[in-house]
Formats: structure tokens, C-alpha cells, sequence
């Protein structure tokens, strides 16, 4: 995975009075379906603003509302500084828009739908950083990607073994458990954002 830091303008992160909050999150734990829940609660809130995220596949209706970009349109962006921080994964490329420096400078609360290996890379180019972890027990993760019908049960048991090893590097994170009803997670996830206007 490669993961670079693409701000041509600073050489110092990102600094003011607001705050980017990486939600992360294991295939399976229910990460957008908990965003999508706290964009709703969160809609009135001027101070607050979901990041959407440049990624090199079309809008399917389905997954993440992203900014579409081809390959060509990506690489444009990230060699002229458009992009915070820029990574690729899963043979795609992800980047956060670099307005959002500006809107952090300006005191607002970004949240963004993020990924566990590219956390370091945010860390050091946001000064106020928190990470929430989306996350549920393992037998209900199974159960969930075991539905979707994507992968073998031997792909899945390697996919939980390699989130174990991932969580294991995010001690600082905020956990949400999302084993349960979608409601009260939902209302973690809000009450987590919440808190991390006040980190820092």
C-alpha cells in the first residue's frame, strides 16, 4: 500500500482550531451504515462536515458517496498538491481534498470515512487527529461477510485474523461495538465525534 502525504503548499501538517476524525473500520462492522447514521443526526451542525473522498471508481449508488476520478484525473490532482494525504488500496486510489486543511484551519470538525493502514500518514499531517474504530464481535463479522457471499469461509477467517492484527496497532482509538442494534451504535458514534471537538 502506498500512502503519501500530497500538500505542496505546507510543509508543516495542518494546523488550527478544528479537528479530522478518521472512522475506521473491518469489512462487516457496519462503518457506513453508522456514517450515514451520524450524517443524519448531524445534519443542523454547522461546525461539522463529512469529508468526501476523491477514489479512482464510478458512483454506483451503493457503496461510499465519493468524488469519482479516473486514473489519469487522480494523478493530475495528486502531482499539483490538490490532495492532505493520498493512498492506495485494494487496487484503487484514495485522497482527501485538500480544502479540508482550509476548513480545519477555520475551526470545523472533519469526519472522514478512513483506513486503518493509512493512519499514520493522517496523523502526521493533521495536528488535531482522532481515530474511532467501527468494529464487532468476531462470530457476527463472520456472520455478516459470510452473507455477502464474496469470499470462502478460509478467506474470511484470514480477513478476521488480519483486522486482529490491525487493531492491535490503533490503542489510541476510540471503539464503537456495532454487534448489537444499529441505533445505539449509531448514537456511540455521534456522542464519539462529539467528544473529539474537545481533544487537543
Amino acid at each position: 500500500m502506498n500512502i503519501q502525504s500530497d500538500h505542496k503548499t505546507a510543509v508543516r501538517p495542518a494546523t488550527g482550531a478544528g479537528v479530522f476524525v478518521a472512522v475506521v473500520g473491518p469489512s462487516g462492522a457496519g462503518k457506513d451504515t453508522l456514517l450515514n447514521f451520524a450524517r443524519r443526526a448531524l445534519a443542523g451542525r454547522k461546525d461539522i462536515f463529512f469529508v468526501q473522498r476523491v477514489i479512482t471508481r464510478p458512483l454506483d449508488g451503493a457503496t461510499e458517496d465519493h468524488i469519482p476520478a479516473t486514473q489519469a484525473q487522480f494523478e493530475e490532482t495528486s502531482r499539483t498538491g490538490g490532495f492532505a494525504v493520498s493512498w492506495q488500496a485494494h487496487g484503487l486510489q484514495y485522497g482527501v481534498p485538500g480544502d479540508v486543511d482550509r476548513q480545519i484551519e477555520g475551526g470545523k470538525t472533519a469526519i472522514c470515512n478512513g483506513s486503518r493502514a493509512a493512519l499514520d500518514a493522517l496523523r502526521q499531517h493533521f495536528s488535531r487527529f482522532v481515530v474511532i474504530n467501527v468494529t464487532a464481535e468476531r462470530d457476527v463479522l463472520a456472520d455478516r461477510l459470510a452473507q455477502r457471499g464474496r469470499e470462502s469461509r478460509d478467506e474470511i477467517l484470514a480477513r478476521l485474523d488480519r483486522n486482529a492484527m490491525l487493531n492491535t496497532s490503533m490503542s489510541d482509538a476510540v471503539i464503537i461495538d456495532n454487534s448489537g442494534a444499529i441505533e445505539q451504535a449509531g448514537q456511540a458514534l455521534v456522542g464519539a465525534i462529539m467528544a473529539a471537538q474537545q481533544t487537543g
